[in-house]
């Protein structure tokens, strides 16, 4: 299978597992729409072309938040992909959010390179969504204290993309 055919094929089946999600946001915008501006950011902003992390990114939240398992990951996309994808999912089992919260920026530092473009990508993704388009349920606060967290996180993972880190910077310097 080629690259592009991968990439097609990722971006397909995570069309597929997200299709009766909606985004929490006053619009209620298709939930696809998250995962497509991950892999956009990291190809066009980020000029990543590696096959595995534009797929990773596709499907980085089909675990987490669908009934897809990582061997039904790994039987479609191989290995690499489905590691990629588990090291940025929440661990749901765990029901306290602020503990999941704190694991994700404990654990920012050990995670692949390829994992940590991924993670960029996502709160990236996430601050600029809370500006355009925030849920319609959080407050001012709420929404400082999540781009306050998502630098925390970010912070612990710089050094492994210049380019990515500055984007999330922009992001981020647009602080509500």
């Amino acid at each position: 299978m080629t690259d592009i055919a991968l990439v097609l094929k990722a971006a397909s089946f995570a069309a597929h597992k997200h299709r009766d999600q909606r985004r929490k946001d006053e619009q209620a915008s298709p939930y696809i729409n998250h995962p497509l501006a991950l892999a956009n950011i990291l190809a066009n902003e980020g000029g990543v072309n590696d096959t595995a992390t534009l797929c990773a990114a596709l499907l980085h939240d089909t675990i987490e938040d669908t009934e897809t398992t990582a061997d039904e990951l790994r039987e479609s996309f191989g290995e690499t992909v489905a590691s990629v994808v588990l090291e940025v999912t929440d661990d749901k089992s765990i029901t306290d959010k602020a503990v999941r919260k704190q694991l994700q920026v404990e654990h920012a530092a050990g995670i692949s390179d390829p994992a940590k473009r991924v993670k960029l990508a996502d709160k990236i993704a996430n601050l600029r969504d809370i500006v355009a388009t925030p849920p319609s349920d959080w407050t001012l606060e709420r929404r400082r204290q999540y781009f306050d967290w998502a630098k925390s996180v970010i912070d612990r993972l710089r050094g492994v993309d210049a380019r990515l880190e500055a984007v999330f910077d922009q992001a981020y310097s647009k602080r509500p």
